[in-house]
């Protein structure tokens, strides 16, 4: 495992009991509402199967439920999985593998969404050409990730993540904390090496055609979707 894999999986591993409040704390309580608008921009539902990647808590994969999918859900975390097992149906499948190399066939998947995942990879390019691979000819990805705000918004994100995200991390417990500290860099370093153009060729060159995007929140989140050639 890569370092840049390790430390996301020890970063998030203590947080999964508390993950899904703290989350929408900290996001100012948009972070819901992001996972609502990524599942509506994926076209399936009942007969459908969605491949639900970096699934955490299984927040997005109840979401999916919600509109009568199949759900498999894929997370690295045994630690989040646990987490999701509580909040899901007994019959919705959770694996534990990480992205780069999915256990399943070409094609295996009518949808495939995924949360906060390619700042955690070390080739974005290879991870979405696997996402890509086990997903139909015809059929759906979508992404959220965290974005930088454009102008005139970027200094009020820049005071939240250098000052507010920490102090308040911190108010929570010594493993928020840590995420306080660390989530601004790594936003600032991914967006540095992959501004949105970037993202954007790179779905296109895994095969995934005239992918769209949505600035969300005065561009703090951006979810982006598109289908498989």
């Amino acid at each position: 495992m890569s370092e840049r894999r390790r430390r996301a999986l020890d970063l998030f591993a203590p947080l999964g009991p508390t993950y899904d409040r703290y989350a929408a704390l900290l996001s100012l309580g948009q972070d819901p509402r992001w996972r609502r608008f990524l599942v509506s921009c994926v076209p399936a539902g009942p007969g459908d199967c969605v491949l639900d990647v970096a699934t955490g808590t299984g927040a997005v994969a109840a979401e999916l439920l919600g509109k009568g999918c199949q759900v498999v859900g894929l997370d690295q975390s045994p630690d989040m999985l646990a987490v999701a097992r509580q909040r899901l149906p007994r019959e919705v499948e959770l694996v534990c593998a990480d992205a780069d190399h999915l256990p399943f066939p070409d094609g295996s998947f009518d949808a495939l969404t995924f949360t906060y995942l390619l700042r955690y990879v070390d080739d974005p390019a290879a991870t979405l050409r696997e996402l890509a691979r086990v997903v139909r000819p015809g059929g759906t990805l979508a992404s959220l990730e965290f974005a930088l705000p454009p102008w005139p918004w970027r200094p009020l994100w820049e005071t939240y993540v250098r000052l507010a995200l920490p102090a308040l991390g911190s108010l929570i417990s010594p493993s928020w904390a840590e995420v306080g500290r660390f989530l601004g860099g790594s936003i600032r370093e991914h967006w540095a090496r992959y501004p949105l153009p970037r993202q954007l060729a790179l779905w296109e060159e895994a095969g995934i055609r005239a992918p769209r995007f949505r600035r969300m929140s005065l561009g703090g989140a951006v979810v982006i979707w598109g289908q498989r050639a």
